[in-house]
């Protein structure tokens, strides 16, 4: 029989899916070894929390495997003082982390039975003071939180969805993003003086962003 994870698997996950395919944002690698993933996954396969993968979570949603979480993380740059802005708040994982590495994290959920169990899972986790759950629809962010010096994007969103959310970050913020446009590309926004910059990084696979608008 497996044992429980342990904080030994999350150094494994750390030093074999992280830092060996490249992620070097010290920050980052430590915020991933302080947040027990095997909270923010269902009972049945919480034995499979550290493992490379996307796990099921429920309501036909996933959490990201870690290597994504830490990727998006040490894209958006965080040094400890930002207000952040997470867009699907599924098991609550992303935002654990984004915790760790910022001042303020707001996340949205449209799913109340997901927010529901995010938010036990991050009080659970020591979270829930720091985190901001609530629902609705991500695609509109949070234009009563706004401005925000980062926002993470959990599902894949068009255009349209991308340039209401990028109108939410303040000066020098940055957004990341899978981007559907015929196969999905993982996107770092940025703002700056002469308007936002996007770069495109690899090929990913999200669920798609659900919107009211359609």
């Amino acid at each position: 029989m497996r044992h429980r994870p342990q904080l030994s698997d999350r150094r494994a996950m750390v030093e074999l899916q992280l830092r060996a395919r490249g992620i070097d944002d010290e920050r980052v690698l430590a915020a991933m070894e302080r947040v027990p993933r095997e909270l923010f996954v269902p009972p049945a396969v919480r034995l499979h929390a550290y493992e490379d993968a996307a796990l099921p979570i429920g309501s036909d949603q996933t959490i990201s495997q870690p290597y994504m979480v830490a990727r998006i993380c040490a894209e958006l740059r965080l040094r400890g003082h930002e207000k952040v802005l997470d867009v699907g708040t599924g098991s609550g994982y992303q935002a654990a982390v984004l915790a760790e590495l910022a001042r303020e994290v707001h996340s949205i959920e449209r799913i109340p039975e997901l927010a529901a169990a995010a938010r036990d899972a991050l009080a659970e986790a020591g979270y829930g003071g720091r985190v901001h759950v609530v629902e609705g629809d991500g695609s509109l962010g949070l234009p009563g939180e706004a401005p925000f010096d980062a926002i993470n994007v959990a599902a894949a969103c068009g255009r349209e969805a991308l340039g209401a959310l990028e109108a939410q970050l303040a000066p020098g913020g940055r957004l990341v993003a899978p981007v559907e446009d015929g196969e999905q590309r993982l996107v770092v926004a940025r703002r700056t003086d002469a308007g936002v910059a996007l770069t495109e990084l690899e090929r990913v696979r999200f669920v798609p962003l659900v919107s009211s608008r359609g």
